[in-house]
C-alpha cells in the first residue's frame, strides 16, 4: 500500500515535469528545431547538442521539447473526441437497458471487432494526413472500448442499495444517473480516461510514424522515431531520446491511473 502511493507520487512528478518541459519549450530549447544544419549532422551528444544531432543537423533536444508540445496534444484532443460520446453512449445504454442497450452495444461490438488501429488507418484514408485527422480517427476508435467499460460501471452502480432507495421514493432516471451513479462510478472511469489518454499517445505517434501526420518536418516523438529508424545503427541517440521521452510519458500516465483506481485502498 504504501509502495502504491510513493509510485503514484514519483509517477505525477514524472508527469508533471514532461509537461512543464513541453510547455516551457520555447523558453527551454536551445535552438530552433526545424533549423537544419547539414555540416554537423548526427553529431553526438555534447554541450552544444545535448541530445545530439539528427540526420539533418537538427538538435535533437529541442526536438524532443517540441515533439511533446505536438504529441501531447494530439493526445489530448483525441482524449476528448473519445470520453465524450463514450460517455454519453455507456451511460444511456447502462441506465436505460432493454432494447436501448441491445441496440448500442450492438453498433459498439461492431466497431469493437475491427482493431482499432485498422480502423484508424481506414478513417485517415478518407479523411487524409494531419494531426487532426489523426486525434479524430484515433478518438472514434478508442469510443466503443469507453463505453463498454462505462456501461459496465453503471450496470454495477444500479444494483447499490441507495440506488434501490433513491428509486423506491421516486427519483428520475435521469437524476438518478447524474446525481448518484456518475458520482460513484467517476473513480474507475478517470483512471480508464488515463489508459485512454496513453492508448491515444502510442496510436497516434505510430500513424505519425506511419507517415500520416502531415508536416514531415515538424517536432513530433513519432516523426523523430521515424527519422531515428534510417540511422539508428550509427546515431542511436536519434531515436532513443523520443522514445524515451514517449516510454516515460505513458508509464507516468499508467502509474497515475492505477493510483486513482485504488485510490480507496491506499
Amino acid at each position: 500500500m504504501k509502495r502504491r502511493g510513493v509510485r503514484f507520487t514519483v509517477a505525477l512528478v514524472l508527469g508533471g515535469v514532461v509537461l512543464a518541459l513541453s510547455v516551457l519549450a520555447p523558453l527551454l530549447a536551445t535552438h530552433d528545431p526545424r533549423a537544419a544544419a547539414p555540416e554537423a549532422q548526427l553529431q553526438p551528444p555534447s554541450r552544444e547538442h545535448l541530445f545530439g544531432t539528427d540526420l539533418l543537423g537538427r538538435d535533437v533536444y529541442s526536438r524532443v521539447l517540441y515533439g511533446g508540445r505536438r504529441t501531447l496534444a494530439v493526445a489530448l484532443l483525441t482524449v476528448v473526441i473519445t470520453l465524450g460520446p463514450g460517455l454519453l453512449v455507456g451511460a444511456a445504454a447502462g441506465a436505460a437497458g432493454g432494447w436501448v442497450d441491445g441496440v448500442l452495444m450492438t453498433l459498439m461490438d461492431a466497431l469493437l471487432a475491427v482493431p482499432a488501429l485498422v480502423l484508424a488507418l481506414a478513417l485517415l484514408a478518407l479523411w487524409g494526413s494531419g494531426s487532426v485527422q489523426i486525434a479524430a480517427a484515433v478518438g472514434i476508435a478508442g469510443i466503443p472500448a469507453y463505453a463498454r467499460v462505462t456501461r459496465a460501471a453503471v450496470l454495477e452502480a444500479r444494483t447499490r442499495p441507495y440506488i434501490e432507495a433513491a428509486r423506491a421514493i421516486g427519483a428520475r432516471p435521469a437524476g438518478i444517473l447524474a446525481r448518484h451513479i456518475l458520482p460513484t462510478i467517476a473513480p474507475p472511469l478517470l483512471a480508464f480516461a488515463g489508459v485512454t489518454l496513453s492508448w491515444a499517445i502510442l496510436n497516434s505517434a505510430a500513424l505519425v510514424f506511419l507517415g500520416f501526420g502531415g508536416d514531415i518536418a515538424a517536432p513530433d516523438w513519432g516523426v523523430m522515431l521515424a527519422d531515428g529508424r534510417q540511422a539508428f545503427r550509427t546515431a542511436p541517440w536519434v531515436a532513443l531520446a523520443p522514445g524515451a521521452a514517449l516510454s516515460l510519458t505513458v508509464l507516468a500516465i499508467n502509474w497515475l491511473a492505477d493510483g486513482i483506481d485504488r485510490a480507496p485502498e491506499r
